[in-house]
């Protein structure tokens, strides 16, 4: 099926490794098409690498008030010669692009009222992120999604001269739910549990999150910190040689657990991991009504554990 697609996924980290199924198919159900992906500067780079693209645009974010910022993004998706648009952010902003093609609209599989390829499910809203997107796509004619692949998401990590045993501790995510976090205090419990077993530590969060990973490597002396200083293509090759991995549920843990890590991920009931659990070889899901009664010798127990599973 020729004639050039589009495919909108503005992020984030999670929803964006969780969509690489997605891509995927379409790139292989769409092979002579000419593909362009519409994201955000986070992952430009990592969605060029993929090689599931034949171009990347960004989308700037302009404000609602830049009234000629929004003009030059009409007239480039009008100009492109776009046939069928992929909507795999389902969002307000996705949906405002459906309304500025104009008359001329695209064939469009999404949610946007008036699109030609709705995912007419009234319970799309009760599914895992995985199973809402396969779904949406056999409505819209490719029946075949696989799984999350990165294996082509290699990178050198020379730089930090990493032991060949060590564990990926995720302490952070996001500041505005914080029951979504494990206490700090576990954290600084767990890493001296592994480095007394002999695997080193490696802490992995955001330049946002250099406070909490500070406080744990401070506590913790002869751990790595690796606060700001992983993108996105070193994340998941940290994930595939790391022994295994603890962490929040936070995007990180989606990366790490789709490059094939043995993952441990901690839920409170402020997310619910039937909508978007990690999926990867070897996960675990650990789940609590709020995570400061989770204790460390269940984490470490889990890590220990050779059968996947949500307890």
């Amino acid at each position: 099926m020729g004639a050039n697609i589009l495919v909108i996924k503005l992020g984030a980290l999670g929803d964006m490794v969780q969509a690489l199924g997605p891509m995927a198919a379409i790139r292989r159900y769409h092979s002579d098409a000419w593909i362009t992906a519409l994201t955000t500067e986070p992952y430009a780079a990592f969605l060029r690498a993929s090689g599931l693209f034949d171009a990347v645009w960004v989308d700037t974010r302009p404000s609602l008030l830049n009234f000629g910022a929004w003009m030059g993004v009409r007239r480039r998706l009008r100009d492109s010669g776009i046939g069928r648009v992929y909507d795999l952010q389902t969002s307000d902003r996705s949906g405002w692009y459906f309304r500025m093609f104009g008359a001329r609209r695209p064939e469009w599989s999404g949610i946007v009222a008036g699109c030609s390829h709705p995912h007419a499910n009234p319970e799309r809203d009760a599914m895992h992120t995985i199973e809402r997107q396969r779904e949406q796509l056999a409505m819209a004619g490719i029946d075949d999604v696989p799984s999350s692949d990165v294996g082509w998401a290699t990178a050198d990590l020379s730089e930090f001269d990493l032991p060949n045993d060590y564990t990926l501790l995720v302490p952070g995510g996001a500041r505005h739910r914080p029951a979504k976090r494990w206490p700090q205090a576990r954290y600084v419990e767990l890493a001296r549990k592994l480095r007394n077993d002999g695997h080193m530590p490696v802490l992995i969060g955001s330049a946002y999150e250099v406070d909490v990973l500070g406080a744990i490597s401070a506590a913790v002396p002869g751990v790595v910190n690796l606060a700001g200083r992983t993108n996105l293509l070193q994340l998941a090759e940290l994930g595939r040689r790391a022994v295994h991995a603890v962490g929040n549920d936070t995007g990180p843990m989606h990366l790490i657990a789709a490059a094939g890590c043995k993952a441990v991920v901690l839920y409170s009931h402020d997310s619910d991991p039937a909508l978007c659990a990690q999926r990867g070889a070897d996960v675990r899901i650990l789940r609590r009504p709020t995570l400061d009664v989770l204790k460390v010798a269940t984490v470490v127990a889990a890590l220990d554990n050779s059968t996947p599973s949500v307890v």
